[in-house]
């Protein structure tokens, strides 16, 4: 999670030192008033310019550091806009079993990875200071047999890559059992679905089962899985997913949480008045007007513009800070 509250300490310092300085910088510019003596006023003034350099150099970094915190603020905000029903199935599963496989799907520009980052950044935050295992699996899926994938799997969790599945499903297993592990995999859209049954039943179901032995995990860290599509085809396939949490329910499978869609004008003129207090003026005057603009500017609330044109409209490059918020 980018976290910005460490950064309201050093804006204070600073803020102190500025001051300290501003009440040195008078008491000089006094003493030069009274003072004859050449020698003694030459010395002041160098003080002088020393203390106003000071006072310029603190000064940038206070703005630079108000800027940020800036940022974090719209951040924060973003991160409560839209997606509640993926993010409350998400909850439903992850607080009660902390071993879990999700996928996460929508058309292309629907804010796929953001949402990725969002689930794990607001309530599973613990599980980045472990083991985190990205693959990609555009570039594998170009390869027509399901060994490419199984070699590519097997270099990313740290073995040859021609390392046997069985193998790479005991080195999951095993640095579960000392850390948390978070696998991602993009591009599931890419796969031949025949693939993407291969790698939830030949890795995730054996995984599951072995980690879920004895009717419950042996470890205290978790263990999650995401497929990540960006075409919104998966959900489609002909592959067992849950969709609710009831009692019958095991990790070996896939829970779908709910097809992302738009962001509606409703929903986005509850959150600016909801965040009102971390967005900037210019958002929240009229936040109807605002709402039906953003959905003008985003192809009717297609999230990934949405999200760009209301940092626009906040005064900040989206592309510039995507990959600073987003570290999955």
């Amino acid at each position: 999670m980018v976290s910005f509250d460490p950064l309201h300490p050093i804006h204070k310092a600073l803020q102190e030192q500025h001051s300290l300085l501003s009440e040195k910088l008078l008491e000089l510019r006094r003493d030069s008033a009274i003072e004859t003596g050449a020698a003694v006023q030459f010395q002041i003034r160098e003080q002088i310019k020393q203390v106003e350099a000071n006072l310029v150099e603190i000064a940038k970094q206070m703005d630079n550091l108000e800027r940020v915190l800036e940022d974090g603020r719209l951040y924060q905000a973003l991160l409560k806009l839209g997606y509640r029903k993926q993010v409350q199935l998400f909850r439903k599963f992850v607080e009660k079993h902390p071993v879990t496989a999700f996928l996460i799907y929508g058309k292309l520009d629907f804010g796929q990875r953001w949402l990725l980052n969002r689930l794990v950044v607001q309530h599973t935050r613990d599980s980045i200071a472990g083991k985190v295992i990205k693959v990609s699996l555009g570039r594998v899926a170009r390869r027509s047999d399901v060994a490419a994938l199984w070699r590519e799997l097997g270099g990313r969790v740290g073995l040859g890559r021609q390392s046997s599945v069985s193998a790479i499903v005991e080195r999951v297993y095993q640095s579960w059992k000392t850390q948390n592990v978070l696998l991602v995999f993009y591009d599931v859209d890419f796969l031949p679905e025949r693939s993407l049954k291969e790698l939830l039943q030949d890795f995730w179901s054996p995984l599951a089962t072995q980690v879920w032995k004895g009717g419950k995990p042996e470890s205290p860290y978790k263990l999650l899985l995401f497929l990540v599509d960006y075409e919104g085809c998966v959900g489609n396939w002909s592959i067992p997913f849950a969709e609710a949490l009831n009692s019958d329910w095991h990790p070996r499978l896939p829970v779908k949480l709910p097809m992302i869609s738009e962001f509606t004008k409703n929903e986005l003129t509850n959150w600016l008045e909801f965040s009102a207090d971390d967005l900037p003026v210019a958002l929240v005057d009229d936040p109807d007007a605002v709402a039906q603009a953003i959905l003008e500017n985003s192809d009717n609330g297609i999230p990934e513009p949405t999200l760009g044109e209301i940092c626009q409209q906040a005064g900040l490059d989206w592309y510039e800070n995507e990959e600073k918020w987003m570290k999955l």
